[in-house]
């Protein structure tokens, strides 16, 4: 099976009817990982490549609440690292971003997202290569999706005067989230010096 290509429902691996079970406590910040979150908070999942330092970056943002790494955008229930790096999965590595929307904006988190990443690579992020590294924005509802597809005619003009190509992010509502395993959460934490394969375009978004 191709790394460069989505499984179809039928090639899919089956996966498995029980999540991975990890804590509900943030390494960095103590909130937790799970749902209920309070209310008055908003989410949205991101993905921009390895999610090791997709998460550290959102983290770090002022309003953002708690962040939790997983797989989304695929079609295995409950799959393992391992499961999603075979490319069998169809997910991508993703950081769930919870927000208090009176401290910071959509539109901001948004920026700190086309500016940490190239989201014209498709099926990959720099060295990293497969499915699971490509750009994807999985909303919560509408309002968000609208402004996300906004952004990305935005980031495009600036990407086409730098001679970038097309944007290939997925913009879309949510599909199902499932939380990593324990060690991924808050890696580059727990890990300092870790691997992080962030590199941007050189893009400034502008809110």
């Amino acid at each position: 099976m191709s790394k460069l290509v989505i499984p179809s429902v039928d090639q899919a691996l089956p996966g498995r009817d029980t999540a991975i079970s990890i804590s509900n406590t943030h390494f960095v910040n103590q909130q937790p990982l799970k749902p209920p979150f309070a209310p008055g908070l908003s989410s949205v999942v991101f993905g921009l490549g390895c999610f090791w330092g997709a998460e550290r970056r959102f983290w770090q943002q002022p309003g953002v609440v708690t962040t939790a790494v997983g797989y989304a955008g695929g079609f295995t229930p409950n799959p393992t690292y391992e499961e999603v790096c075979s490319g069998g999965t169809g997910h991508s590595e993703v950081v769930l971003v919870v927000f208090d929307a009176a401290e910071t904006s959509f539109e901001k988190l948004l920026a700190v997202f086309w500016e940490a990443h190239d989201p014209t690579q498709g099926m990959r992020q720099g060295n990293d290569i497969g499915t699971q590294y490509r750009s994807v924005i999985y909303c919560t509802d509408a309002a968000q999706v609208a402004a996300a597809n906004a952004s990305a005619e935005r980031v495009q003009e600036q990407l086409h005067e730098l001679g970038f190509d097309a944007i290939t992010t997925e913009i879309q509502l949510a599909p199902p989230f499932f939380y990593a395993e324990e060690y991924h959460q808050q890696y580059l934490a727990k890990n300092p010096g870790g691997y992080c394969g962030l590199r941007g375009t050189g893009i400034t978004c502008a809110i």
